[in-house]
């Protein structure tokens, strides 16, 4: 994230969505507020991220979906605050997506008792980093593997002629946000234990994988320069001038977010069909961006499996 602000309102916004959680079967009317009002921080949180995604990061589909969050969440905070019970489960979910991710985006490294504790962050990059490594050599690549600005051996060094071309694995490339997606939306609804697991078996474990292709893909079509087309339009479409750089931008900002999205579509059912729970959380989306109701178990035949696993939910 871009700085001390964002940490301070996506800690601010999920220690409410917390508080709320840990309030529903204890006093309604107070969980009813303490949402709502989680889900106004939520929505100021992504309002200052779009400037972040769309002109720093030069990611137009994070920007757009950025900017699109702001009254996303106003919304959800506003229906749940009307009486729309069932928002609870997603905000829930919101609140262990937040458990999850934060301690990575915002914990440093520190010192305790004279013993060095390295940032959770640190300790992902440099690991999804080393399997990237290894899957780019085995295509038969061998950038320079070095130490990046932040630190953390996390980057690939190619050379181009006398052009040094770097690309680093950050937090955003180690699909922790996919699976504290997943992870919150299974938590969040009543489901059996058993069945939750295996969604998660089934969820994590794609998105890992899938995301080490990612990776890899970027690593060598920007090191290698391969997609070098239309560079005049990338460049303006992009906001840059450097012509090296249309190659990271069609790969990245374009193949693999495109694809990103059919993946995370294609997993979801994956994981609807072992926890159908999970439909009242679309089923509540579907209705804030049409306004209509909609049964959505009944539109694909799914019920939830019996006799599958002991009961019980986190």
């Amino acid at each position: 994230m871009p700085g001390l602000l964002s940490d301070a309102l996506a800690w601010a916004a999920i220690v409410t969505f917390v508080s709320g959680a840990l309030l529903v079967r204890r006093n309604d009317r107070a969980a009813r507020y303490v949402t709502a009002a989680a889900w106004g921080l939520f929505a100021v949180f992504w309002l200052q991220l779009v400037p972040h995604f769309a002109f720093e990061h030069k990611s137009y589909i994070e920007g757009f979906l950025s900017l699109a969050a702001v009254p996303a969440c106003l919304y959800a905070g506003y229906l749940l605050y009307a009486g729309r019970d069932t928002l609870f489960v997603l905000s829930k979910a919101v609140a262990v997506m937040g458990v999850i991710y934060l301690p990575f985006e915002t914990i440093p490294a520190f010192t305790l008792l004279g013993l060095s504790v390295p940032a959770p962050r640190g300790v992902l990059m440099e690991t999804v980093a080393a399997q990237t490594k290894f899957l780019v050599n085995a295509f038969g690549y061998h950038p320079e593997f070095i130490t990046g600005d932040q630190g953390y051996l996390n980057t690939f060094l190619f050379m181009d002629g006398d052009h040094r071309l770097s690309v680093s694995v950050v937090l955003a490339c180690t699909g922790l946000g996919s699976m504290a997606i997943f992870a919150g939306l299974v938590a969040a609804v009543e489901a059996p234990l058993r069945r939750k697991f295996r969604a998660l078996a089934i969820a994590i474990p794609i998105i890992y994988a899938l995301n080490l292709l990612r990776t890899t893909f970027i690593t060598i079509t920007f090191g290698k320069q391969y997609f070098q087309f239309f560079v005049d339009e990338i460049l303006l479409l992009f906001g840059s001038s450097d012509p090296y750089m249309v190659s990271f931008f069609i790969s990245d900002r374009i193949i693999s977010q495109f694809l990103a999205v059919v993946a995370l579509v294609g997993i979801t059912y994956l994981v609807v069909r072992e926890v159908p729970e999970l439909l009242t959380v679309i089923e509540d989306v579907l209705y804030m961006v049409t306004g209509d109701e909609y049964d959505l178990r009944d539109a694909l035949d799914l019920d939830a499996p019996a006799g599958r696993g002991g009961s019980g939910s986190v």
